[in-house]
């Protein structure tokens, strides 16, 4: 386990994205990349990536992988109801969420973790437009690169500051982050709770 955790800890993902640039923030960001946005925003900073061309390669890759999990639920949808059981009670929030809010769910989905991926095969599944989400998808994915690539531009030297002081103290910065993640995971686990017994009551 020490072995695991020190190979992670000594990994150089600066290295990894100046070397191979913006194809490793495309594919990563189609797998839910914020860690490469920071990173690619803190390059940009720094002169070694294109701010404009980092968020709309960025962009790009976000939009891909949504559009990815969209077609999984328009074209596997009886694979997915057999395979996913235990995600039913997401898929229902997913539903619940679309149906009460519409559009703005498509824009806001990227923010909301553990329904990432849920919502956009939620909505393959349904008969909701797939050019219309498109659309919006793609402005959302440019608009969640943006912001974040943006801010990590801004306050880059800070960032890698302490992200250099986590590296060399990660026994340390380990634990923090595992906590950090527990109480959002937990903190969302809540707001589905709220959703699903609102609407179980209604």
């Amino acid at each position: 386990m020490e072995e695991i955790i020190s190979f992670f800890a000594n990994i150089d993902f600066e290295e990894l994205i100046v070397r191979y640039g913006y194809i490793i923030l495309f594919i990563w960001c189609i797998l839910e990349g914020e860690m490469a946005l920071i990173l690619g925003g803190i390059l940009a900073h720094k002169g070694e990536m294109d701010l404009g061309l980092a968020i709309f390669i960025a962009g790009l890759g976000g939009f891909a992988g949504d559009q990815m999990y969209f077609y999984i639920g328009r074209y596997f949808r009886k694979y997915i109801n057999k395979k996913l059981k235990k995600q039913r009670r997401k898929f229902a929030i997913a539903h619940i969420l679309l149906k009460r809010h519409g559009w703005p769910i498509i824009f806001m989905q990227r923010y909301m973790y553990g329904l990432r991926t849920i919502i956009p095969i939620s909505i393959g599944i349904t008969r909701y437009n797939g050019k219309k989400f498109a659309f919006i998808n793609l402005l959302s994915a440019w608009c969640w690169a943006a912001i974040t690539i943006l801010l990590s531009y801004c306050l880059g030297e800070h960032i890698w500051n302490v992200l250099h002081i986590a590296k060399q103290h990660w026994y340390f910065a380990i634990p923090i982050v595992i906590a950090g993640a527990i109480a959002v995971i937990l903190a969302f686990k809540r707001m589905e709770d709220n959703i699903y017994k609102k609407h179980s009551k209604d």
